[in-house]
């Protein structure tokens, strides 16, 4: 979530495989793998990088993520990743 409190990116941790298909697709680097405890094992997820939390609004906007299906989406085939935005879900 952003500072903003209105703009968010959701990784399912049940869904997230850990491919890295996401981090790859994001043109404004602002996604990685990192392991995490999930339940009683830690695993491997896709996660927004620490110093681009408080600013999604800004680093995601030169997808559109509000008029468009942003690379990150696209690009996961578990569809692991919700963008939530001002305007709406995508």
């Amino acid at each position: 979530m952003d500072a903003s409190g209105e703009y968010y990116i959701a990784i399912d941790s049940e869904k997230c495989s850990g491919c890295g298909d996401c981090v790859q697709a994001c043109p404004q680097n602002a996604l990685e793998i990192a392991y995490i405890m999930v339940d009683i094992e830690e695993k491997p997820l896709a996660v927004v990088k620490e110093e681009h939390r408080k600013k999604l609004k800004y680093t995601c906007s030169p997808c559109k993520p509000e008029k468009d299906t942003p690379p990150c989406i696209k690009a996961c085939k578990q569809k692991a990743i919700t963008c939530i935005w001002k305007s709406g879900r995508r």
